[in-house]
């Protein structure tokens, strides 16, 4: 016998799907994207204070939706917006962002109760949805009876308002600042779709970053006004500056041929967005407004112009952010730099700066791993010979200068390519050790000692010295108390340039940490804070495997527990992307 089944959607769907946004922020955000699908050309958003008890607010003047659209289409869950009625609006043909059918649930994270009053063809449907009343339930989604009323309007008005009351306590109150960085990245430059935040409309000022505006007068093109910020980090997408005429945006964003600049780093002129408003260039645009003339002579200089003032702007940040790049590592690259011959240390200095332009924007933990291989490469002495050719080459002989720049520039690679690949060679080494049952914690020590960048880069830069060598002898003398001198722990206490501490435990790789581990290297670190007042020290212990207890320690004790297989392995990838990363032209 055959029956049938059918699918039942669980009330609790709703707030699994409000939980969906990661802050009352982008919830809002989600029902600024629907004014959006609807057309709307203005959004007006109210935040309320805290000690208001008013609801949010979120309003439009977009097409509105009638009863029948309210039930057939809003209400239906992941309703799929572009199968139903294609990805443009039929007006506007903006592209529709609204496409899983979800939206609608987005008031439910921020609120317990969302009340949706839309308007279109002389009618008014008002519909109210409870968070409790849908989670108290027991019956499906489709057999809830929400509370819809429709009451005549006059014909010509339409749009939606969403207001959202019982806001949820357990959240931060939605901040308009925080809000408007949101809004302002996606929506401030669509000259057809104005968005106000208490009554405050988005600007350039929103975006989180270092923000200029320059005025001029030209020739041709009469007042123009550059606005733009240098981000803090690389936008999602957008990046760039458009041109805005009659407050309509022609064309897409430029970056006024600076990406071709041998000097300006890509990855920092990615992070500039902004706008120029030109209003003398009306006659200079296309029938279609889609674009401007390419001879407009108005133009040209306002290229030039625009394209000056962005150079300023962002070769200043570049300078800046690199000198606060070298400013964090400058304790240690003097304590390297004093290590060297006096003759080298200022071309091993213009090295670094060189490397840290050639790598500008990467994680700080690969810059590290840079600073670390070109002061090793200043200790080997075929490196030294080309800079010294560099050096002595007479500028005037312009050849002759030129190729010891270009020997320059390709040793410089290659030297650290050839340190890269002996510290690939020295994990092949450590994988032998590793492989030996014999291999005991002083091998271990010694092997790592002078190359702690194995332990992760935040570790290259960091050393030990004989007094603290003497520290931990005193340590263990006063604090060991086990019968075998060869059976004493295995410490070693190192400093990296902030003056934080690191005491590392090593242990045989054939040994598997426990907790009892973790006591005794608590303990000495304890030991240790006598000799070390008012200091910091983290603590590692590193051995064969560890057991799943201790790799939850950290955050609370400041204690690391790792193998060794783990941390070659580690070490490998990062190595096996400095070479990559080398054998690829630089784009800066």
């Amino acid at each position: 016998m055959s029956t049938r089944a059918n699918f039942h959607v669980d009330p609790k769907l709703t707030s699994v799907l409000g939980q969906n946004y990661r802050s009352t922020e982008q919830a809002i955000k989600e029902l600024v994207d629907n004014a959006w699908d609807a057309e709307a050309t203005n959004v007006w958003i109210e935040l309320p204070g805290l000690v208001a008890n008013q609801p949010i607010v979120v309003r439009d003047d977009g097409s509105g939706m009638t009863s029948q659209q309210v039930r057939g289409e809003y209400l239906v869950v992941a309703d799929d917006r572009w199968s139903r009625s294609g990805a443009q609006t039929p007006r506007l043909h903006r592209r529709v962002k609204g496409r899983k059918g979800i939206g609608k649930f987005a008031g439910l994270a921020a609120a317990g109760e969302m009340v949706v009053v839309t308007k279109a063809l002389g009618r008014t449907t008002t519909v109210r949805i409870t968070k409790s009343d849908l989670l108290s339930t027991k019956a499906d989604l489709e057999r809830i009876d929400l509370p819809l009323e429709v009451t005549v309007c006059p014909q010509q008005d339409h749009g939606t308002e969403v207001r959202l009351h019982q806001l949820n306590q357990n959240l931060m109150y939605p901040s308009a600042e925080r809000l408007r960085e949101i809004l302002v990245l996606e929506y401030g430059r669509e000259a057809s779709f104005t968005v106000l935040v208490n009554g405050e409309s988005l600007c350039h000022e929103d975006i989180p970053g270092r923000s200029f505006s320059q005025e001029t007068a030209l020739p041709d093109a009469g007042k123009v006004h550059l606005k733009f910020t240098i981000m803090e980090r690389k936008p999602r997408r957008g990046s760039g500056v458009v041109v805005r005429v009659g407050g309509k945006v022609i064309g897409r964003p430029s970056f006024f041929s600076l990406e071709e600049h041998p000097d300006i780093p890509r990855k920092l002129l990615e992070r500039v967005v902004g706008e120029i408003e030109a209003d003398g260039l009306e006659q200079d645009v296309t029938a279609d407004w889609g674009a401007i003339v390419e001879n407009s002579t108005a133009f040209r200089q306002i290229r030039e112009w625009a394209s000056s003032q962005l150079s300023q702007a962002v070769e200043s940040t570049f300078a800046k952010e690199l000198g606060q790049a070298r400013a964090r590592r400058e304790r240690e690259i003097k304590r390297r730099l004093d290590l060297l011959p006096e003759y080298r240390r200022e071309a091993a200095s213009k090295a670094l700066d060189v490397v840290m332009r050639r790598f500008y924007g990467e994680q700080d933990d690969k810059i590290d791993a840079m600073v670390s291989l070109v002061l090793d490469a200043f200790e080997k002495d075929e490196y030294w010979v080309v800079c010294q050719n560099v050096h002595s080459a007479d500028q005037a002989d312009v050849l002759r200068f030129a190729q010891a720049v270009k020997a320059f520039g390709l040793v410089d690679m290659a030297v650290m390519a050839h340190q890269a690949n002996g510290r690939l060679q020295l994990l092949d080494e450590l994988d032998h050790l590793l492989g030996n049952a014999n291999t005991l914690e002083s091998t271990m020590h010694e092997a790592l000692s002078t190359n702690l960048w194995v332990l992760g880069n935040e570790y290259s830069l960091m050393s030990s010295n004989k007094t603290l060598r003497n520290t931990v002898e005193k340590t263990l003398g006063k604090a060991y108390r086990g019968a075998a001198p060869h059976s004493r722990p295995d410490l070693l206490l190192c400093q990296n340039v902030l003056g934080t501490y690191l005491l590392i435990e090593f242990k045989r790789p054939s040994h598997a940490l426990n907790r009892d581990d973790q006591s005794q290297v608590q303990k000495y670190r304890d030991e240790l804070l006598r000799y070390l007042q008012d200091s910091t020290i983290d603590a590692m212990l590193i051995g064969g495997s560890v057991e799943a207890g201790l790799r939850s320690v950290y955050e609370a004790t400041k204690l690391k527990a790792l193998a060794y297989t783990d941390l070659v392995s580690s070490a490998r990838t990062q190595l096996q992307w400095l070479m990559k990363e080398l054998a690829t032209p630089p784009n800066v």
